[in-house]
């Protein structure tokens, strides 16, 4: 299967985005240190997986 590299940044940040806001919203309120930790998330999980680059297939040798 192929991801593209936006696609797999877009996941990787909603993911840290919504495990950040789960916990963020425990006591029923959002500060806005919550609030920035949650941005903070986001952004740095789409750097972070905008900048690793998807591994290369490997083709498998043939048996002769």
């Amino acid at each position: 299967m192929k991801v593209s590299k936006m696609w797999k940044a877009i996941v990787s940040g909603a993911a840290a985005g919504a495990a950040a806001a789960a916990t963020a919203v425990q006591d029923g309120q959002v500060t806005t240190v919550e609030g920035v930790t949650i941005a903070l998330a986001v952004l740095g999980a789409l750097g972070v997986t905008w900048a690793v680059p998807n591994r290369q297939a490997v083709t498998p040798p043939r048996d002769l």
